[in-house]
């Protein structure tokens, strides 16, 4: 029975988070709430991104800074929170190999944020989805019956009821 219990959940958790399941969204308050969700997602993308690329940046510092120096010189390096004493003869070539590891899952996460992109805009398209600027509130709702709707209208992204 504790199985079956995983199993559900599990099956519960799948067909939430995935827009292109095969139910169809049922209402509007529906595809709104999948619409934040991949607007929360590519923003999660880019903030690991931006996050990753900061490292990057520090881990060039460190290259430029210790390159020019003696090989045999001490250096100090951070090891899963352990200050461990080596020469930069060890140290600069596992920091140039991270950073190059950095380099690659930012590459991937780039070609995640094109594809999410793509998928976000045929979610709008498919569902006549538009941003509602703060500003246009009154000048959008004047002119419009209140059964007419085009479409769903979404809010800003960072923007919470």
């Amino acid at each position: 029975m504790a199985s079956t219990d995983t199993e559900g959940s599990a099956l519960t958790a799948g067909d939430t988070s995935s827009p292109a399941s095969s139910k169809e969204p049922v209402n509007e308050q529906v595809i709104a709430n999948l619409y934040a969700a991949m607007r929360t997602e590519l923003n999660r993308i880019y903030s690991k991104i931006t996050e990753l690329e900061m490292e990057v940046s520090e881990h060039t510092l460190v290259i430029n800074a210790i390159q020019p120096l003696d090989p045999s010189r001490r250096c100090y390096r951070m090891i899963g929170g352990v200050l461990v004493e080596r020469t930069i003869k060890e140290v600069l070539p596992a920091v140039q190999r991270n950073k190059e590891g950095l380099e690659e899952v930012i590459a991937r996460l780039n070609e995640t944020l094109e594809k999410k992109k793509k998928e976000i805009a045929q979610f709008e398209s498919k569902y006549k989805i538009r941003i509602r600027k703060p500003d246009q509130e009154d000048k959008d709702d004047g002119g419009r019956k209140e059964g007419s709707a085009q479409g769903v209208l979404v809010g800003p992204a960072g923007a919470s009821d």
